[in-house]
């Protein structure tokens, strides 16, 4: 009987290694191969020194902007805010980060105000202009200043949520403007395979 289920197993495994590629059980995209080394080092705004590897033992939401976003940045927190009501006790499990692209403007003090007024556990990020520019483009996020004629700015921005997985994989890039619904789907899917 062994024997059997061995072979039938050896037999099923090779058949998946030759078939196209499945389809994701995700909404959001797997960036996992773009992004192998993906990785920040900056300081929250209580002060501690943060990487991913502070919140391996969860699912991280990652995203990037800043608090003087009229409309992209507030309204994916809130989106966010609501998958986490929405995930009841699971909730302890899963760490959202914002890390701001505008830290001449904003201030540790300022994300300590911003970013928790949507969810008390949200976390805000920030780091020198280097530390800021290296985080970004180790998730492939891209940003630039847009000067006004009064002498202020804007900060055009890539608008996509990262979901990381328990222990770094896989990373998947949810599109701004995603279901809450969907959302919620691929974090409970996150959370079950990192039991």
């Amino acid at each position: 009987m062994w024997k059997h289920n061995s072979l039938l197993l050896l037999f099923v495994a090779s058949l998946t290694a030759c078939a196209p590629d499945l389809p994701s059980p995700y909404h959001a995209m797997d960036v996992s191969w773009q992004h192998t080394k993906a990785d920040f080092h900056l300081t929250d705004f209580n002060g501690k020194t943060r990487s991913l590897e502070d919140f391996s033992r969860k699912v991280v939401v990652l995203f990037f902007g800043y608090t003087h976003c009229p409309e992209v940045c507030p309204t994916t927190l809130a989106d966010l805010a609501q998958v986490m009501r929405m995930l009841g006790k699971d909730a302890d499990r899963v760490q959202v980060l914002f890390v701001t692209l505008d830290p001449e403007r904003d201030s540790p003090e300022l994300l300590a105000q911003f970013v928790p007024s949507f969810d008390h556990s949200f976390l805000g990020l920030y780091g020198d202009a280097q530390a800021t520019a290296q985080a970004a483009q180790a998730f492939g996020v891209n940003f630039v200043k847009q000067f006004n004629k009064h002498g202020g700015y804007t900060v055009d921005h890539s608008d996509g949520t990262f979901l990381i997985g328990i222990n770094g994989q896989p990373l998947l890039l949810s599109p701004y403007g995603q279901r809450t619904e969907l959302v919620l789907q691929d974090i409970k899917l996150l959370l079950a395979i990192g039991r």
